[in-house]
């Protein structure tokens, strides 16, 4: 499932990707399917749209998406429903280790700035007898120069 898709075919005013806003009947129309058939696909776990208190289905434009993902894996690629819910199952795994290794190297990326400028402030004649310690929490290591310098 490539990038973000308007179901409306642009027609409507600009919607959260993930806000539940369709009634049934006409997310069933912008995916090209009658509307029990997502009934069965929420039911099976292919599509869950988000509910309204007294429970009525609302689809997103995301939901909408996938429906017509949905579809064609099983149209044109001849999957069954249940390799097609492991499909989906297997994508939101990648989406979120894709999330997970950014917010790994963003913080990578922060530890090193905060690792060179720590290190900038020490003068260089002293660098080369810093050893690096490792403490958990807040641990203050206080250094002091070898005799004789």
């Amino acid at each position: 499932m490539s990038g973000p898709v308007d179901p409306t075919g642009g027609a409507a005013r600009s919607v959260a990707e993930d806000a539940p806003v369709f009634v049934i009947s006409v997310a069933a129309e912008l995916a090209g399917m009658h509307a029990q058939t997502l009934r069965q696909y929420d039911r099976l776990g292919l599509v869950s749209p988000g509910r309204t208190p007294g429970g009525g289905r609302r689809y997103s434009p995301r939901d909408v998406a996938l429906l017509r993902e949905v579809q064609r894996l099983s149209q044109e690629d001849g999957v069954n429903l249940a390799g097609i819910k492991r499909i989906i199952e297997l994508e939101s795994q990648v989406e979120a280790l894709q999330a997970r290794v950014h917010e790994l190297l963003a913080e990578l990326e922060h530890s090193e700035h905060r690792r060179m400028a720590a290190e900038a402030a020490v003068p260089v004649g002293y660098r080369a007898d810093l050893v690096p310690q490792r403490r958990p929490g807040n641990a203050l290591v206080v250094w002091r120069p070898r005799s004789g310098r």
